[in-house]
């Protein structure tokens, strides 16, 4: 595998890192910037409308652009903006630079996604994907536990600092070895790609997507103040917890590669049934503390890996959209990743109880098997 595909996954696990540290900072963000612990957890849904705002957008735009250019340009971008946000003293302000941050991550991914393949040696193509793709799954296991430990011992605008320069050696990389030529101007039929999305079995799977993922990220965004509020853990412990839902996720996306094939089987179903559950289990089990670590870990694994087959089942049903079909994939997970995190705030504000933000992500999962009713279930075989 070319060294090149491994830079653009250490760019890729940076970016991911971003996107989902702001749940491990979010008690020193609302202490230090004066607002509410509801308030700094939806910078977790500013990420999520950046990438709503940028994933179409960018896709169309950056098939135009030299491939050098556009990949340094969305990275010198994502540092700019985390500078930005570590020395901010404004919420608003950093709450727009989590917006920016999400927009040119859309971007970067727009562009590398097809450069890691067109690099790949033949047959080698999907490995390329799933290298530039475990920077995703690997920022949960990693990146985003050591933020939330850095941001413990350091205050959380060390980890704003440590995410840009994260990008830095990525960034020297792409300006030297990035491929120069411009990838050619793409003949994208806009109209055709729409009329093919609009076709009830991509909705479909697009509403799921977008339930899972509004499950998930309603109680992510409240991992932290969960572990140290409800459980009583220690901050330090926060890391941990994060870690173990990031071994879950990594584990249950392995498996979802493996096994999917972008089909409603019945496995996955099983799979759909039993996260509201799960997350019933959690809100009634989240005061103890090895509960709250084990139902964390197998949660993340059942979202991610019901995550990742249905963005693999839009595709699959979506053979005429090569170009908007994952960006709007992308778009229907951040719906959720946006409006889960919205709602649970809302409700844990008028109570004052985060563990409502549990019941929140099982009310979403129940009302995501609505949507699994009406689809035709293909058996294993």
């Amino acid at each position: 595998m070319p060294l090149f595909v491994y830079v653009l996954g250490l760019a890729v696990f940076a970016q991911g890192t971003s996107e989902f540290m702001a749940s491990g900072l979010v008690p020193g963000i609302a202490g230090d910037l004066s607002v509410s612990v509801g308030a700094a957890a939806a910078l977790t849904s500013a990420y999520a409308v950046g990438m709503i705002v940028g994933a179409p957008a960018m896709a169309v735009l950056s098939a135009r652009w030299p491939r050098r250019r556009a990949l340094a340009g969305f990275l010198t971008a994502f540092v700019v903006v985390h500078v930005i946000g570590a020395l901010t003293t404004s919420f608003p302000v950093l709450f727009g630079t989590r917006i920016v941050a999400a927009i040119v991550n859309a971007g970067f991914l727009a562009v590398a996604m097809p450069v890691a393949v067109s690099l790949a040696a033949p047959g080698k193509q999907s490995r390329a994907t799933a290298v530039l793709l475990s920077g995703v799954t690997l920022s949960c296991v990693a990146g985003v536990p050591a933020g939330s430990v850095l941001g413990d011992l350091a205050g959380w605008r060390s980890a704003f600092w440590a995410v840009a320069v994260l990008c830095l050696p990525a960034l020297v990389l792409v300006f030297r070895s990035a491929p120069a030529d411009a990838p050619g101007r793409h003949e994208i039929s806009i109209r055709r790609e729409t009329r093919e999305l609009k076709e009830r079995s991509v909705r479909q799977a697009m509403v799921l997507a977008a339930l899972v993922n509004g499950a998930t990220f309603a109680t992510f965004a409240f991992l932290a103040v969960i572990a140290t509020d409800v459980a009583r853990l220690p901050s330090g412990a926060v890391s941990g917890l994060l870690a173990a839902f990031g071994v879950g996720a990594f584990l249950g996306v392995t498996v979802a590669g493996r096994t999917g094939d972008g089909e409603l089987r019945r496995g996955l179903v099983l799979a759909l049934c039993a996260l509201p559950v799960g997350w019933a289990l959690l809100a009634t089990t989240g005061a103890h503390p090895i509960a709250l670590f084990v139902v964390t870990t197998v949660q993340g694994g059942l979202s991610f890996g019901c995550g990742s087959a249905l963005v693999a089942r839009v595709m699959h049903v979506a053979p005429g959209a090569p170009t908007l079909g994952g960006s709007f994939a992308t778009v229907a997970l951040n719906a959720g990743a946006f409006l889960g995190p919205v709602l649970a705030g809302l409700v844990t504000e008028a109570t004052d109880e985060y563990r409502y933000a549990v019941w929140i992500s099982a009310a979403i999962a129940a009302l995501a098997l609505l949507a699994v009713r009406p689809v035709k279930v293909t058996s294993r075989s």
